[in-house]
């Protein structure tokens, strides 16, 4: 909390008024800021920050209704506190008027000692408490903000997480874990009268072969590039996963053509075909692979999601030893 004194603007054109108010304040604990007129009154509070402004009524030029006025129409000015002092009787007109211009109170001349000091000891508090609650709200806002940090942190460590633990690390598919899930959910989906969908098992043909003549960095690099090609050549609602090694699974949503099925399995057979060049410490190189298809088409009478995983694992079988590089379906 500041410790600076809070300040006051006494505004009079009489110098031994504003000497006797000097002196009158001199305990008030705040810091005294003199004014001999309208326009140096207006200056002053341009510059410093008042708790409360003791401001003449009849003054030469401009009087304490004019300055108050101009005071509120300034945004920054309009809340500041005015404690009218006037020699003259003032009538209930008079006070209206200044009560419209920001006046809060007014003191009578010849000003009384005890009034003066209670009424400005008032104003301090009000003031001392406005500033403490300014404080208080902008610290509160600085830790709101802090909090908005540091939860926007932890649900994107959260996130980061969740995503490690259902995607792969090498390729970023989904791994066996959520592809289960998935699966499930399209069992369930069909079953309760969605669409059908397929299960296509892939297999990377010759993959072993680059492993060994590369080293394991430029599988782990074909890997990644299969993986592109495979999310390339699926629609958003299909799910593409890696199971393990270069075994990779494709869960075709929203089935009801089986030729498009095949002959969607067998573009992306091409696709996958299709070389891949490569680098690696050893300098650039290309590779050569191919993938084997087997795939199974989700029925009522299915059962388990492991028996859908069977049968597109046999006809996956089918298609490696009936020569690689295609695509079986399961009888």
């Amino acid at each position: 909390m500041s410790t600076s004194k809070p300040k006051i603007l006494v505004v009079d054109d009489t110098l031994a008024n504003r000497v006797a108010m000097r002196r009158l304040l001199a305990r008030s604990g705040a810091e005294l800021h003199e004014a001999a007129s309208g326009n140096e009154a207006l200056a002053l509070c341009l510059e410093h920050e008042f708790a409360l402004i003791l401001l003449d009524v009849n003054m030469p030029g401009m009087d304490g209704f004019e300055v108050a006025a101009l005071l509120s129409d300034a945004d920054q000015l309009k809340d500041t506190p005015i404690i009218f002092v006037t020699a003259a009787y003032v009538d209930d007109v008079n006070r209206l008027k200044g009560y419209r211009h920001g006046a809060v109170d007014y003191i009578a001349k010849p000003v009384n000692d005890l009034i003066l000091q209670s009424k400005v000891r008032v104003f301090l508090e009000l003031y001392a408490a406005r500033v403490a609650l300014e404080q208080t709200l902008e610290e509160l806002s600085e830790r709101n903000d802090q909090l908005q940090l540091e939860i926007a942190e932890r649900e994107r460590v959260e996130a980061k997480m969740r995503h490690q633990a259902t995607h792969d690390m090498l390729t970023g598919l989904p791994n066996r874990t959520l592809f289960h899930d998935r699966l499930q959910a399209a069992m369930r989906y069909a079953a309760e009268g969605g669409p059908g969908f397929a299960l296509a098992l892939l297999d990377i043909d010759g993959f072993k072969g680059v492993n060994d003549r590369h080293g394991h960095p430029a599988g782990d690099t074909l890997l990644q590039a299969i993986a592109a090609r495979l999310k390339l050549n699926s629609r958003a609602r299909d799910t593409v996963a890696r199971l393990g090694g270069d075994e990779f699974a494709l869960i075709v949503g929203e089935l009801d053509d089986l030729p498009v099925l095949m002959k969607r399995c067998r573009e992306l057979c091409t696709r996958l075909a299709e070389p891949y060049p490569l680098v690696s410490a050893q300098g650039s190189f290309v590779v050569n692979v191919s993938a084997s298809v087997g795939i199974a088409l989700w029925s009522a009478d299915t059962g388990a999601d492991e028996a859908l995983i069977q049968a597109a694992d046999r006809a996956l079988y089918q298609a490696k030893e009936s020569g690689k590089n295609r695509c079986v379906l399961a009888s």
